[in-house]
């Protein structure tokens, strides 16, 4: 779904302004702890009500198994906690006997990393902590050698892979924004590279490092649409109007959300009356197109993080990756970079024009 939104608000706000320098910016993709969890369970607790069973016998006889993975953060590392249950027992005459039955609960502390080219997530343990139902610690040497030698290296061995969230990102910039600046773009997504990787109490927060232009001149005022450019803009924005009807029934169809097809649907309306205004005269105090947008994400973020927590990994991820690139757009916008990023009746009426413009080369 992040595309069709992507889409707009790619299309309706970003456009090149000359440039001559270039300026680091750092997008904070924001990955929380139901992310991390569902990671977790698609790799490693594949067994019946998330359970893992990280070591057997082959008998049946001996086995270590986690289950109930609860993870949170703790002085700057992913703490998790899982129950335990160990049993270490011999054949004997075809049947098992068993020499130890033990319950408990594993804490261990995780740091995430990235590993050397700065692509995949990964969460080496740091302490590893076991203790029984009455919270005292484990002091029986097998059993610690096991959480020691199995349990440790599979919990490091989870990874998350970051490609698939800079790919989203490239494929977004190079379908939406200006053409004739492509040599520009391309220099800055060659540039795009996790360079960090930080958990705190809500998540894990990892920078996604990029260059991009930023722009010499100061913007000036754009002029309103006249009559007839209003009559040309309608039947631009009539063909974007049913594209953006079908988009929004596609996400619907994606995400299972009535919640989200209610929300765009509502969006799609306002946005309507809110370009129309962007493109008369008005009140310069009051620029509908702002307003429009900084309302609408307002509303949209909430929903869409609450879509993202009921999402597969990758999914899930693509969503946050686009949440947290929104953020950063006003923040960007208020700087003044990259990309002449403008969001405000004055950019929409530039794109507008060239959108205007591109029907009329196509009819020719």
């Amino acid at each position: 779904m992040n595309k069709y939104v992507a889409m707009t608000a790619f299309s309706l706000l970003m456009g090149f302004a000359n440039s001559s320098t270039a300026e680091q910016f750092s997008l904070p993709v924001k990955l929380d702890y139901s992310l991390i969890k569902k990671a977790l369970v698609t790799q490693l607790y594949t067994g019946a009500g998330n359970t893992a069973e990280l070591w057997n016998d082959k008998h049946g006889c001996s086995f270590l198994k986690l289950a109930d993975p609860r993870i949170g953060g703790q002085g700057g590392q992913i703490r998790l906690l899982n129950d335990v249950q160990a049993r270490l027992g011999t054949a004997f005459g075809g049947q098992c006997v068993t020499l130890l039955d033990w319950n408990g609960v594993l804490e261990t502390l995780q740091q995430p990393t990235l590993n050397a080219d700065h692509s995949v997530l990964s969460l080496p343990v740091t302490q590893a902590t076991a203790s029984d139902k009455q919270g005292h610690q484990l002091t029986i040497d097998k059993l610690q050698d096991l959480i020691k030698r199995v349990a440790e290296p599979k919990l490091a061995g989870v990874k998350i892979d970051l490609n698939e969230s800079r790919a989203d990102i490239e494929r977004t910039l190079n379908k939406f924004l200006p053409k004739e600046h492509e040599a520009e773009i391309k220099d800055a997504l060659n540039t795009l590279k996790f360079s960090s990787a930080e958990a705190d109490d809500e998540g894990v927060s990892i920078a996604l490092d990029f260059n991009a232009p930023v722009k010499a001149s100061v913007k000036k005022p754009v002029a309103a649409f006249t009559e007839a450019e209003q009559k040309q803009w309608q039947a631009v924005w009539k063909e974007w109007d049913v594209f953006m009807s079908n988009a929004i029934q596609q996400a619907t169809d994606d995400t299972k959300s009535p919640e989200l097809r209610d929300t765009l649907t509502e969006i799609l309306v306002e946005s309507r009356s809110a370009f129309q205004a962007g493109l008369a005269e008005h009140d310069a105090d009051n620029d509908p197109v702002r307003v429009f947008f900084t309302d609408t994400w307002q509303r949209l973020e909430p929903v869409l993080r609450s879509i993202a927590k009921e999402l597969p990994e990758i999914q899930a991820l693509r969503y946050m990756t686009f949440i947290t690139a929104t953020d950063l757009l006003y923040e960007i916008q208020n700087r003044g970079a990259p990309f002449g990023l403008d969001i405000s009746s004055d950019g929409l009426r530039r794109l507008a024009r060239i959108l205007i413009a591109g029907k009329q080369e196509e009819a020719l």
